[in-house]
């Protein structure tokens, strides 16, 4: 007889439901985000990490930490200048929330859009 499995749907961001705040959740995304798009352009181009390095004014292990994810070393603020030195424009935008949360009232969030 087949065991039955239970399945919880989960949010759009994989670290709230890992159990992290509203705000480290949306930061940690965030970074995600950059750091794929970094190491896309990384591998587009067809850099070796010793390239990227030199790029990107960090040490060949930074960038190999990079691409395995690990972003505890960096910030966002570091990640946006990454992408700046590859030659990428990158905005902040702010603007009101859409929606309300009921305990808390406006709720903002943090996230990355690629255009």
């Amino acid at each position: 007889m087949a065991e039955k499995i239970s399945i919880t749907k989960g949010s759009k961001n994989v670290f709230k439901d890992l159990g992290y705040s509203d705000i480290e959740a949306e930061e940690m995304l965030a970074k995600a985000n950059l750091a794929s798009k970094i190491n896309e352009i990384i591998k587009e181009r067809k850099l070796t990490q010793k390239e990227a390095a030199k790029i990107l004014g960090i040490s060949q292990p930074n960038v190999s930490l990079l691409g395995r994810g690990i972003l505890k070393e960096f910030s966002l603020e570091r990640l946006m200048r990454f992408l700046s030195r590859l030659s990428q424009n990158v905005e902040i935008v702010i603007h009101k929330p859409r929606r309300k949360n009921k305990k808390e009232g406006l709720l903002g969030h943090i996230s990355v859009i690629y255009a």
